[in-house]
């Protein structure tokens, strides 16, 4: 400390072979004067100074591509930390990230040195610098994005790597042009989403513009110098417009804290031109105009003001205070036609709003350095911050049940583990996920011929976990084939599905055998040689999905299907023929073997096309509608075969699906119904909830739809609030999935529903 507290704010950088030198920056030279003073006793300032100290000398005599000194950087990422209102521990492992890499230095050192949660983030940062993405496929991508943020249990360590990289990408131009490209690259496809992610908006349009500017350079400099040609026009639009609105508000009594001209970000112009396919001039929000309020209640005001001076365009308004993005974005946007003929987007917000619009989840940091010490100690809250944390916080704030969920199930990647090809790709496995989960998830074949795996390079057992950043390598054999003992390890459903399939093709004459001798106790011994052989029973094979009749009796052995269901169709063939025959005059039918099939109490048809029965391929079985996702007839669905109750219908996409064993789903379909003997088509309950604005007869107004396509309502209840939306549960007898999508169109076109969603509850069929 004494040798930096004589140096003051003078050169932090002794002049390098291109006599590069700079000042101290101002922030960190004020942190320096306070530390070395006696009178005061500031432990966070203390800790950040002796951390650039501790840097200063170990990165003395390195030197950057452009010549300066190696010491820049980690004082650029430093102040890019402190921008964003890092504590003093982030500040710190942005002056630090770099020596565990470049020196001799351990992490056990810098924990002796700084603390537990200065090593914490570092470490962070040394790991998470060790991957490198070479893949270009968007899959991967998303697996590199979901591995950062599941490796760095403390979220602050994303947030000092995209300071790292920020920092890298400004001085990108001393590298050669394959590696900026490479760099560029990696910063578009997985450190912008990133900061978009983390809400940090100002490094998101920053990384997006730098990779830009160097994948793209001919498209860069062209949009850069349209912008740059229209900027005088542009400006003086958008002057006129912001002193208008200034008059406007002081005569409706609406306090601004801001009202400025918006830069777009040249990325975001390029992508727009790409994804609509239109010209630069096309462009709606090249001009923009922010306004900051005091309050959310002014953000509305304001929203009234503008569409009453400017002309709103239809289509153009996005209410994200009301519903925020996932990464907790809030702010109104409009369009409006300018003064000029031209449109401007306007952006309105509180200046809270914009703080987490700029800054992300850097806006509320819960760590919080305590008692003065720069060893970091956090608390058993503040352990939880990590992004499936943010993201349960924000279930309050979305009010979209579907959004959340997909937010969900875009981004809940706690039970994930990502591990490494020897090429160097991603894998996302489930947790616990051995290497013969890898192996098939590389191809079915590798997994089949799998004969042992090394990981990071040594050999370990079949049912050992892999970790997170592990590198997985096969080794086959042709000679090698999957083993039963696999089942009770593997956790992934397709390497589980697919040994069942090997065992079920390499055992297929046992299989066979077993089948044969199951249906037979069904239907007798007596001439089932000269049935298995008859057209009747082929057709019956193809019925249940299958070529031949082996296939059908294998199926039946390994449990795929059943043989009260093979005995139904069966019954249901032999009646068509004897309706046949008759039809034809042919009078009585010889005995045959079939007559011995058992009598059953189930619902039979004379033919496929005219079965009483809703479904095709229960007959003979008890059966029901699930209610958690209460299929239609037009719908995709399964049977998934019961302990106790039968069998239970399912839609395809019913999440309770997947996780069910392959050997208790059955293939069914819906039939085509004429009527139930009476005339009347069957219909199915549906249950709705449908919030809509609070005005007198909006009820009506439902039901009288409802009414007009002639469905009946069998229960309805309302439930509202003051000043809040008015929540209508309605219980609707539909015929179809065609139907009750045609209904959902129906109410979703009134302007007074705001959200209308289907409730996953049913009854039996």
């Amino acid at each position: 400390m004494d040798a930096m507290s004589s140096t003051r704010a003078l050169l932090y950088a002794q002049k390098a072979p291109t006599e590069y030198n700079t000042p101290l920056p101002q922030w960190l030279a004020d942190c320096i004067d306070i530390a070395n003073d006696p009178s005061q006793d500031n432990q966070d300032a203390k800790l950040i100074a002796e951390a650039f100290q501790f840097a200063y000398n170990l990165h003395e005599g390195q030197y950057r591509r452009s010549g300066e000194p190696y010491i820049a950087h980690p004082v650029a990422v430093a102040g890019l930390i402190r921008d964003l209102g890092g504590g003093s521990a982030m500040i710190a492992a942005g002056f630090l990230h770099d020596i565990v890499e470049d020196t001799d230095i351990t992490c056990e050192e810098i924990q002796e040195k700084f603390g537990e949660g200065v090593r914490h983030l570092v470490e962070g940062v040394t790991k998470l610098s060790k991957f490198k993405f070479s893949s270009k496929t968007e899959r991967q991508a998303e697996n590199f994005r979901r591995m950062f943020l599941a490796m760095a249990k403390d979220i602050r360590v994303v947030v000092v790597k995209l300071a790292d990289r920020l920092h890298n990408m400004r001085t990108l131009e001393h590298l050669k042009p394959e590696k900026q490209k490479q760099i560029a690259l990696e910063t578009r496809e997985i450190f912008a989403p990133l900061a978009n992610r983390l809400g940090i908006g100002r490094f998101k349009w920053e990384l997006e513009d730098l990779s830009f500017k160097y994948l793209e350079p001919e498209a860069f400099q062209e949009i850069r110098e349209l912008v740059a040609d229209r900027r005088a026009d542009r400006e003086a639009r958008i002057e006129n417009v912001i002193q208008i609105l200034h008059q406007r508000f002081d005569q409706a009594g609406i306090e601004i804290e801001e009202l400025k001209g918006r830069p777009k970000h040249l990325y975001g112009i390029y992508q727009k031109m790409q994804q609509q396919q239109k010209e630069f001039e096309e462009i709606y929000d090249l001009a923009g105009v922010r306004v900051i309020l005091k309050t959310r209640e002014d953000c509305y005001r304001a929203l009234a003001v503008i569409h009453d001076a400017f002309k709103p365009i239809p289509g153009r308004f996005k209410d994200y205070i009301g519903l925020p993005k996932p990464n907790r974005y809030q702010s109104l946007h409009t369009t409006v036609i300018g003064t000029y003929g031209k449109p401007i987007e306007m952006q309105i917000r509180t200046m809270e709003m914009h703080h987490i619009a700029e800054y992300g989840i850097a806006a509320h940091w819960l760590y919080k350095e305590t008692g003065g010490s720069s060893d970091f100690k956090p608390t058993a809250e503040d352990e939880k911050f990590t992004w499936l944390r943010q993201l349960l916080e924000w279930q309050n704030d979305l009010k979209d049940a579907q959004e959340y969920m997909e937010s969900i199930r875009d981004n809940l990647f706690e039970d994930d583990v990502f591990v490494f090809t020897p090429q160097g790709d991603v894998v996302a496995l489930s947790r616990g996920a051995t290497p013969v989960d890898f192996a098939y998830h590389i191809h079915t074949e590798v997994g089949h011929h799998m004969k042992g795996a090394r990981v990071n390079g040594r050999w370990t057992v079949l049912d050992a976990p892999l970790h997170n950043g592990d590198i997985v390598e096969i080794i086959t054999s042709k000679n090698c084939h999957p083993s039963l003992d696999w089942l009770n390890f593997v956790v992934t459903p397709s390497a589980r599905n697919r040994i069942r399939q090997w065992y079920k093709r390499s055992h297929r004459e046992e299989n066979i055998a077993r089948g044969r001798s199951m249906l037979e106790k069904v239907i007798g011994k007596s001439g089932s040689d000269s049935l298995m052989k008859s057209e009747r029973m082929q057709r019956v094979a193809e019925r249940c999905n299958h070529q031949s009749v082996d296939d059908l009796l294998a199926a039946i052995g390994y449990g795929e299907i059943t043989t009260n269901s093979v005995a139904s169709k069966l019954r249901e063939e032999s009646l068509q023929e004897e309706q046949v025959e008759k039809a034809d005059g042919i009078g009585n039918l010889e005995e045959e073997t079939v007559h011995s099939l058992p009598t059953t109490t189930s619902r039979q048809s004379t033919s496929h096309s005219y079965s009483k029965s809703p479904i095709a391929g229960v007959e003979g079985l008890m059966y029901h509608r699930a209610g958690c996702c209460c299929p239609l007839p037009g719908e995709p669905i399964v049977g998934v075969v019961t302990r106790t109750k039968g069998v239970t219908i399912h839609r395809q996409d019913c999440s309770n699906v997947e996780n069910i064993d392959s050997d208790r789903v059955i293939p069914v379909d819906w039939n085509p119904i004429n009527g139930n003997g009476n005339g009347r088509t069957p219909t199915y309950t549906v249950d709705l909830e449908v919030e809509v604005i609070d005005r007198v007869g909006v009820f009506r107004d439902i039901l009288a739809r409802l009414s007009d396509q002639h469905i009946n309502v069998s229960n309805a209840s309302v439930k509202t609030g003051k000043g809040k939306p008015a929540l209508i549960s309605l219980s609707i007898e539909v015929k179809d999935h065609q139907q009750m999508q045609y209904s959902f169109n129906q109410i979703k076109q009134m302007s007074d529903v705001l959200k209308l969603r289907r409730v996953n509850q049913c009854s039996d069929l």
